[in-house]
């Protein structure tokens, strides 16, 4: 990896108006942050990315300030990093080397292996408890049934599927499997095939998840179903702060919100 996050510390970040009104108040859209740091490297320059985009480059290795676009959304917070990377790197983006930023804040993920043991007509029904510790099977939370087959992912031969979602070649040679698909799930081939779901946002707490599959004839099976899972919503980012006071003896700072609507 090519990014060196040591030696850098005192990231701080300035909300940037865009405009001044008549009345004294500023314009907050577009957002532009000023971003500053400290770096002990002298000989290197520096690299800020905004929640896992690159977003600029200084331009020697002397600098410690840059100005970057932040999101304007107030719903999730906007992860600010600083690198620093070699002269001849300056402007290489590296985004793709660092974890993804959170996203679907509140929600969980199921995966479900999509074996070809399972019928062709099958369907999957996903339940959960409400954070009450019974997982109620009479109330599915997914909207709608899950259909496991036919899926687009199945790729066929030429003449074999509809025309322009296969490839020119045997029948299922393109198929998701080993080297494609979910290595380790199932065997190497068809088998390694995963159906992934995302729940919708849920409070923080601890749920159950059940599955239940069904086939054509209207058969369901046993439940399934996942251990305790903890969901941790990340809390919503405060607007309008403003400095209360600060204690120089103590290095203690009191923030006031103007506004946490």
């Amino acid at each position: 990896m090519s990014l060196n996050g040591d030696g850098i510390d005192s990231v701080k970040a300035f909300d940037l108006p865009a405009g001044i009104r008549m009345n004294g108040q500023y314009v907050k859209e577009p957002r532009v942050a000023l971003v500053k740091w400290q770096s002990t490297w002298s000989d290197k320059f520096h690299q800020v990315y905004v929640n896992g985009r690159y977003a600029g480059s200084t331009l020697d290795s002397l600098q410690r300030q840059l100005l970057v676009p932040v999101p304007t959304s107030s719903e999730c917070g906007v992860r600010i990093e600083v690198f620093a990377v070699d002269s001849e790197y300056a402007d290489t983006d590296f985004s793709s080397e660092l974890d993804p930023p959170s996203v679907d804040n509140g929600r969980v993920k199921i995966t479900l292996l999509r074996s070809q043991n399972l019928p062709m007509d099958a369907s999957a029904e996903i339940y959960f408890d409400n954070s009450t510790g019974q997982i109620d099977y009479e109330n599915p939370i997914t909207k709608a049934p899950i259909q496991i087959w036919p899926a687009r992912q199945d790729k066929a031969g030429f003449a074999m599927s509809q025309f322009g979602l296969s490839d020119f070649g045997w029948d299922s040679a393109a198929a998701v499997g080993f080297g494609k698909g979910s290595f380790g799930y199932g065997q190497l081939g068809l088998d390694a095939d995963t159906i992934e779901w995302t729940s919708p946002i849920l409070p923080s707490g601890t749920y159950k998840f059940g599955i239940k599959i069904r086939d054509a004839s209207g058969r369901q099976s046993t439940g399934s179903k996942t251990g305790p899972i903890t969901v941790t919503p990340a809390a919503r980012p405060a607007e309008g702060l403003s400095i209360s006071s600060f204690d120089k003896q103590t290095n203690q700072l009191v923030l006031n919100i103007e506004n946490n609507a």
